[in-house]
């Protein structure tokens, strides 16, 4: 059974004078532990895609389920990652990885002790009592990524996460977050305007239309060298070229690209 599911799903905003429709028949099934990325025209709804997902925002058609359950509002199986880190800079790094868990009032011990292992894990160790202030852009980002870990989702939404970043730092970390990802075994779903960061992060990528949108093609991403290849390698690939091509004609044909 797919762990995320939408049906059908439409929605249109409302004003006294007329109905904009936004998002029109997208359907969408993704497996537990797949790795999605979502590109399209700027404007198209791949942000809203996401609120309808987490239940920030209701469907005016069809339905949204997680589980095989409909999507009434926000879940504690869904967390999100975001273009901004959002550390609050009075807080230490540790007080801050622990705020989700005190959102959901998860027993504070265990939050900490999975806190301090996440950070030892993923290279973070030594700055658990660093202000925010003390970490580059980077590791800001791995933080706010380790703080949606250890609020237990199992499902992570990441709206542009790495595009505040200088380009380098956006290639390094783009393999960190797909290697926690995968060694943590979540589903995840990217919205990004970026395709080389689509293809290297993705098991399949969906291409959304102008508005209102609907999903136009789908994209299975496979490497010959093996699905467990770094983003980076990922570029590397005989095989890589053809899927950029491919979407990229999608993008020009809807008047926008990813780039």
């Amino acid at each position: 059974m797919a762990q995320i599911e939408l049906e059908e799903v439409g929605l249109s905003y409302f004003t006294p004078k007329q109905e904009t429709e936004a998002i029109r028949q997208v359907n969408l099934s993704i497996r537990r532990g797949e790795f999605i990325s979502i590109v399209g025209p700027s404007g198209c709804g791949k942000s809203t895609l996401l609120s309808l997902v987490s239940g920030m925002l209701k469907p005016t058609k069809g339905s949204v389920r997680i589980d095989g359950i409909e999507v009434s509002g926000p879940s504690p199986k869904v967390a999100y990652m975001l273009q901004h880190d959002h550390l609050f800079e009075w807080r230490d790094v540790l007080s801050n990885l622990l705020v989700g868990a005190e959102i959901r009032r998860m027993d504070r011990s265990a939050a900490k002790r999975k806190a301090l292992e996440l950070l030892e894990r993923y290279g973070l160790g030594d700055f658990a009592r660093h202000g925010p202030s003390q970490l580059s852009g980077g590791m800001r980002q791995r933080v706010a990524l380790i703080r949606t870990l250890v609020a237990e989702p199992d499902i992570l939404l990441l709206d542009e996460p790495f595009s505040a970043l200088d380009y380098q730092t956006r290639l390094k970390l783009a393999d960190e977050v797909f290697r926690i990802i995968k060694e943590q075994g979540k589903t995840a779903v990217l919205v990004t305007h970026d395709l080389s960061e689509a293809i290297g992060m993705a098991d399949r990528v969906m291409v959304m239309s102008k508005r209102p949108s609907t999903i136009s093609a789908v994209h299975d991403i496979r490497f010959e060298e093996g699905e467990n290849l770094s983003p980076w390698r990922k570029r590397e690939s005989g095989q890589y070229n053809g899927y950029f091509n491919a979407i990229w004609k999608e993008l020009e044909a809807h008047g926008d690209s990813a780039l």
